[in-house]
């Protein structure tokens, strides 16, 4: 009886000692230009902001009006976008998503836009950092 314990304890510890938590890689690219020929029309930017806020524009930030919603409407936006995207180039594909995570959003709003990402299907994303016009028109 008492082998069998031992058994138990040693398959138990292994078990426990070998299934050890890994974290997502993200790779990034070595340059600052995306290298594709994007649209103004095509660009949806995403700004994660703290209390699961979103802040988004369409095109340049220059030009753009910086609308504010939050994780239970981004799926909407985003589908919008994409037929926008869609009657104007001719393919939905052409969209691109800029993630831009903000330091007072959390890991948890940015796995949610990556669900929203892969739900709707979306070919090209980007992630990056928020610039200084975009502070400064943000509100950071």
């Amino acid at each position: 009886m008492v082998d069998l314990g031992f058994l138990l304890i040693t398959f138990f510890v292994f078990t426990t000692t070998m299934a050890r938590p890994t974290a997502m890689k993200i790779v990034m690219p070595v340059g600052t230009d995306p290298g594709d020929n994007i649209c103004n029309s095509c660009v949806l930017t995403t700004v994660l902001c703290d209390n699961d806020v979103i802040q988004y524009y369409e095109g340049a930030i220059e030009t753009a009006s910086v609308k504010t919603t939050d994780y239970s409407t981004i799926r909407q936006i985003i589908q919008q976008k994409k037929r926008k995207v869609s009657d104007v180039r001719g393919s939905a594909d052409e969209l691109v998503l800029i993630i831009k995570p903000s330091g007072k959003s959390s890991f948890k709003n940015f796995v949610n836009i990556m669900d929203e990402v892969t739900i709707n299907l979306v070919k090209r994303y980007y992630i990056d950092e928020l610039n200084d016009i975009e502070k400064k028109k943000i509100g950071f």
